[in-house]
């Protein structure tokens, strides 16, 4: 029904739409370059390169790459907590 909420939704903050190139590095994949589809305060969502997917519960380290004036974003851990047909969801760890 149109309107009502996902009972199965444990999102705490608002998902808010972004593309952003990303670097990740996976153990079993390697490293990959992803396009974000959205962001909120507890993860991302990257958008799927079928040839290189992680498991579900595994630790990757992401990167935000194209920022200006050559600065460098941190590396940032992360979990997979999700995988759908378009991509897959992570979520930051502590």
């Amino acid at each position: 029904m149109l309107g009502e909420s996902n009972k199965n939704e444990v999102r705490n903050s608002p998902r808010t739409p972004i593309k952003m190139k990303v670097s990740l590095v996976m153990s079993e994949a390697g490293e990959m370059l992803a396009v974000t589809r959205d962001i909120s305060d507890g993860g991302i969502f990257v958008f799927l390169d079928a040839e290189k997917v992680p498991d579900v519960g595994e630790e990757v380290s992401v990167q935000v790459q194209g920022l200006p004036a050559g600065m460098e974003a941190p590396w940032v851990k992360m979990r997979v907590v999700r995988i759908e047909s378009e991509g897959f969801g992570l979520m930051i760890l502590g």
